[in-house]
């Protein structure tokens, strides 16, 4: 606004101009005069620490929602590129820090299939077997590899262990070569310490020879069937002491129940004594059909007269 138009208005409209001028004037002054002589305020030490920078410590975990402190992170150059090192966890680290630390697409797939299928890097040496990592890359990366100790054998949390004892009655100890068991005298437990021979095995050994009466061979062991010959060098007969069935005396029922006899047989010496009185050998019954010379041989160590 011009002078000239200033004088334009009316006389009691210059007045009320001229009052707003000084009014703005005045407070203008105040504000200058007041607010320079002001004291600053001063910050207490807990309002001073929440608008003060973040001081981030070496071991900090929280910033960035890393498990390192960026100040340690250091570059360097994989396959005319720029990558970083930092300090990181094979088994828990992602696509995103992989990239960083310089390594391919395809390597980084390696990674997490192996994770997927329950790999586990324990050591830092594990994850050298990285393929298409080289020598010089896995260096550098060395000393910013940190496993968690969550990945290590749970074993490690026992301190003391209690010495392993073998138990000896479902776990025996087996002979070795050129030891031998009495095979007349020897139980289901020591039996099952001949190799080859386990508690079925065993219990047919000492049920086979309860029939029989006892064993004058170690060769009867082949009538048990599916007997594995390979266990045959590990018995032997000391004092063979057989019982012996008087044919002349047992009775039919008595008789069958040996294994070399049966029924068929024991009848046939039944009606031989009927017929032609007391056996004097087993010669008197080599004329019979169920009396070859072989069932002969066998029967003579367990028969009397």
């Amino acid at each position: 606004m011009s002078f000239k138009e200033f004088l334009t208005f009316q006389k009691s409209d210059r007045k009320v101009l001229i009052v707003v001028l000084v009014v703005a004037a005045a407070l203008a002054a105040v504000l200058f005069f007041v607010g320079g002589g002001m004291e600053k305020t001063t910050v207490s030490e807990e309002d001073s620490l929440a608008v003060a920078p973040v001081k981030w410590k070496k071991n900090d975990s929280t910033r960035y929602g890393r498990k390192y402190p960026p100040r340690e992170r250091k570059y360097y150059q994989v396959n005319g590129r720029q990558a970083e090192l930092f300090p990181f966890d094979p088994n828990t680290a992602d696509s995103t820090d992989f990239q960083k630390l310089g390594l391919q697409d395809w390597q980084i797939h390696n990674i997490y299939k192996y994770r997927a299928k329950g790999g586990v890097y324990r050591k830092p040496e594990d994850f050298a077997r990285l393929y298409g990592l080289t020598v010089k890359q896995y260096k550098q990366m060395e000393p910013y590899i940190q496993i968690s100790s969550d990945y290590a054998p749970a074993a490690t949390l026992v301190e003391e262990h209690e010495p392993y004892v073998r138990d000896t009655l479902m776990y025996p100890v087996k002979l070795t070569a050129g030891e031998h068991v009495v095979l007349n005298s020897a139980d289901t437990t020591m039996l099952k310490k001949v190799p080859g021979i386990g508690s079925a095995f065993a219990r047919a050994i000492v049920r086979y020879g309860e029939h029989l009466g006892g064993y004058y061979s170690v060769e009867q062991l082949r009538e048990i069937e599916g007997f594995p010959e390979a266990a045959l060098p590990y018995f032997e007969i000391r004092g063979a002491q057989v019982q012996k069935l008087n044919l002349n005396k047992m009775s039919v029922n008595e008789l069958k129940k040996h294994p070399y006899l049966g029924f068929y047989r024991a009848r046939a010496i039944d009606d031989y004594r009927r017929m032609k009185g007391p056996l004097r050998s087993l010669d008197d019954l080599r004329l019979h059909r169920d009396f070859p010379p072989d069932v002969i041989e066998k029967l003579k160590p367990y028969v009397e007269f």
